[in-house]
């Protein structure tokens, strides 16, 4: 298996589908996940429909329907729309949020929501052959490796997978420990370099974080795995570019 290289869509929210999907060509990536803000609303199922069409005439898989359905907090129906709209995208997988505060905020009851909305929305996915993927992100209950790896063991469920990103200010050790820690469940990395008070910066200048923790994703065999660039200094096309050229590289080695 290997790491595939690939483009989270709102990074370049005020491009439509076929400018990202020519921007994406640039810079030679396979693999997108269409967020459900923008580009894809949940719910759109013609939307879904059209940017599945155009992605695989360029070449491009669908890897993730990245939608903003928050665990135990959005309205529990509104999956609904969120299920079909991956579905006629054709995702394998749907991003969604741990809730909407963060780990040292919320209560037991509060967590046992999350989990519980987890665990319904998963079972509701795998009846369609779609996985259930959730965010790393700051104010929701993946804040931390400890709170994330208690709320997928309450989930309970095979078809829930990790994704994982960098929080600011996180050191390069810590990187790798939690992506250790995740694997062999992680299946996609969003790839950025910002600063401690949240620049953003060169992809290459983030070489000491990323260089281990995507080997530790490349030395695996068991899984295909993605790596997705996100948020590029400036919102500039040409910066995904050179980022790109930056990830392949360090996924080759060099």
């Amino acid at each position: 298996m290997s790491v595939k290289t690939g483009l989270v869509s709102i990074t370049f929210r005020q491009l439509g589908v076929d400018a990202v999907l020519d921007v994406m060509r640039r810079a030679e990536l396979s693999a997108v996940e269409w967020g459900g803000d923008v580009h894809v609303p949940a719910g759109d199922v013609a939307a879904a429909k059209r940017t599945a069409t155009a992605s695989a005439d360029h070449g491009v898989a669908v890897v993730a329907y990245g939608s903003y359905y928050r665990a135990g907090e959005t309205a529990p129906g509104d999956f609904d729309d969120v299920l079909r709209t991956a579905v006629a995208l054709g995702a394998p997988r749907i991003r969604v949020w741990a809730g909407a505060a963060g780990s040292a905020d919320v209560t037991p009851e509060r967590r046992d929501r999350v989990a519980a909305d987890l665990r319904r929305i998963t079972e509701l996915a795998a009846r369609e052959g779609v996985e259930i993927a959730v965010e790393h992100h700051p104010n929701t209950l993946t804040d931390t490796l400890d709170s994330a790896l208690a709320l997928y063991a309450a989930a309970g469920h095979p078809g829930l997978r990790p994704y994982w990103q960098p929080r600011l200010g996180l050191g390069p050790a810590e990187a790798l420990r939690e992506v250790t820690a995740l694997l062999p469940a992680l299946v996609t990395v969003h790839v950025f370099t910002w600063t401690a008070d949240g620049a953003r910066r060169p992809l290459a200048e983030g070489a000491p974080l990323w260089e281990p923790v995507l080997g530790a994703l490349r030395d695996r065999d068991d899984a295909e795995r993605y790596a997705l660039l996100e948020f590029v200094q400036d919102d500039d096309p040409e910066a995904l570019v050179r980022d790109a050229v930056t990830l392949r590289s360090w996924l080759a080695g060099s």
